[in-house]
């Protein structure tokens, strides 16, 4: 035997414990580095949304969602929206403005955002459509979205949502908002 190949080579605890870390550090690579590449839904949606002077002057439908990082009903319906973004991309143009960018202080003032999630839908003329504030389920959003698309009246779906006691404020005659039930501050 050896003596300088012993001092050298590594005992059978040794190469396990050598392995068993290099294989904690690798998982622990792994994991910081798709928590740190993946983005929060509200993040993704965000940066992809197009100025809402663009949105609203090009032609198509609009979806302006007022928001918040810290809202949690927000982030609750972030993935709903995202999907909405992706399905919808060719009928409607989704943009989000998070209400702490100062930025977006003249159209909070304009859309009267005194809560959030504040859902505003706009025509492909830039007509006002309606108005959903606080949590939305999915199928809620899609209504909305698909009564826009279509230049369709709110009204179709109003009373049910009043029944289940959703806020929604729609634009009618006279452009006089009509309530539902609960307060703007509301999330559902």
């Amino acid at each position: 035997m050896n003596p300088s190949l012993d001092k050298t080579s590594l005992g059978k605890i040794q190469r396990i414990v050598l392995i068993f870390c290099a294989f904690l550090f690798a998982t622990l690579l792994f994991f910081l580095k798709v928590r740190i590449n993946s983005q929060p839904p509200l993040d993704q949606l965000a940066r992809r949304s197009l100025d809402p002077q663009i949105a609203l002057s090009n032609g198509r439908p609009t979806l302006i969602e007022f928001y918040a990082d810290w809202c949690e009903v927000c982030r609750q319906m972030a993935p709903t929206m995202l999907s909405i973004e992706k399905d919808e991309t060719q009928n409607i143009d989704v943009v989000l403005l998070n209400v702490d960018n100062t930025g977006w202080e003249d159209l909070i003032e304009k859309y009267e955002v005194n809560g959030i999630p504040k859902l505003i839908f706009f025509d492909l003329n830039s007509n006002l459509m309606g108005e959903l504030i606080g949590f939305q389920n999915d199928l809620e959003i899609k209504d909305a979205i698909s009564s826009t698309i279509d230049q369709k009246s709110f009204s179709s779906f109003i009373s049910e949502r009043k029944s289940n006691n959703i806020d929604i404020t729609l634009i009618g005659e006279n452009d006089k908002p009509v309530q539902g039930d609960i307060g703007p501050r509301s999330h559902g």
